[in-house]
């Protein structure tokens, strides 16, 4: 994963784009709100409280892709400014081939099919310009909406393959049938 930009994605109503210091409101409200994360369990020292912590979380993030380490994106409107959500690939395996997806979205805008288009423009993004051959997911496993929006993207609940790190998440994965 080298990038000589950050690569925006565009789908029929979305664009997916690097976050930004003046998206700090709203990754604060993501990454605070009880019902954004009450399916989220952060250790202490990952919560995010306050605004510099939400800008420390862009720039950490921003650092990551920078990095290789990751990619995430802010969720818009085409023609909007302000994010709706995030959605990212990250924790790659060491050879590149295995990146976990993660998301988040403002409940107002849930039950839209607004993730259901960015998970898929973040798949198409991995298999076809990363070329990944699998890509997995964590979710709660009382996460019925986040269980729900995999499986109809086609990812594969993993019912033998925990979670070592949370006894309450469960295993989903989806292989690039094309790698």
């Amino acid at each position: 994963m080298n990038f000589a930009s950050f690569p925006e994605i565009k789908s029929e109503r979305l664009l997916l784009r690097k976050m930004e210091v003046f998206d700090a409101a709203v990754i604060l409200y993501l990454r605070s709100d009880k019902t954004v994360n009450q399916f989220i369990e952060r250790s202490e020292n990952r919560r995010t409280k306050t605004m510099a912590q939400a800008i420390e979380f862009i720039t950490e993030v921003n650092d990551d892709f920078e990095n290789n380490k990751s990619v995430s994106w802010g969720i818009t409107f085409k023609q909007e400014a302000e994010i709706i959500g995030t959605i990212c690939l990250w924790n790659f395996s060491e050879n590149n081939t295995v990146a976990e997806v993660g998301y988040g979205l403002n409940p107002a805008f849930q039950n839209k099919g607004i993730m259901s288009e960015a998970l898929k423009c973040v798949i198409d993004f991995g298999f076809d310009k990363l070329k990944l051959d699998k890509i997995e997911a964590f979710t709660h496993n009382k996460n019925e909406n986040s269980k729900k929006l995999l499986e109809q993207s086609g990812f594969h609940f993993m019912e033998h393959r925990k979670d070592q790190a949370n006894v309450s998440n469960t295993r989903y994965e989806l292989q690039n049938g094309y790698s």
